[in-house]
């Protein structure tokens, strides 16, 4: 596979954001899973997600919206 596994789209200065990828770093730690954090605000192709942070994928779908549930991202990865 290449590519990370997990995707949080984020926004600096978002409170849930940071909440996210907290969980996904604790998650992706456990699982051995790789890990990309993307700012919504770099890359105008993600402008569609600006309303939607934090976003996760896994393997390139879409997992959570505004917040992630570490058991259920412990399924996906598993």
């Amino acid at each position: 596979m290449t590519g990370p596994r997990l995707v949080v789209i984020v926004r600096d200065g978002c409170h849930l954001c940071v909440d996210a990828v907290a969980v996904a770093e604790r998650v992706c730690a456990e699982r051995g899973a790789s890990l990309s954090v993307v700012d919504v605000d770099a890359d105008p192709a993600l402008a569609e997600r600006s309303d939607h942070v934090p976003v996760t994928f896994v393997d390139g779908i879409e997992h959570a919206r505004w917040f992630v549930d570490a058991a259920k991202l412990r399924a996906a990865l598993a």
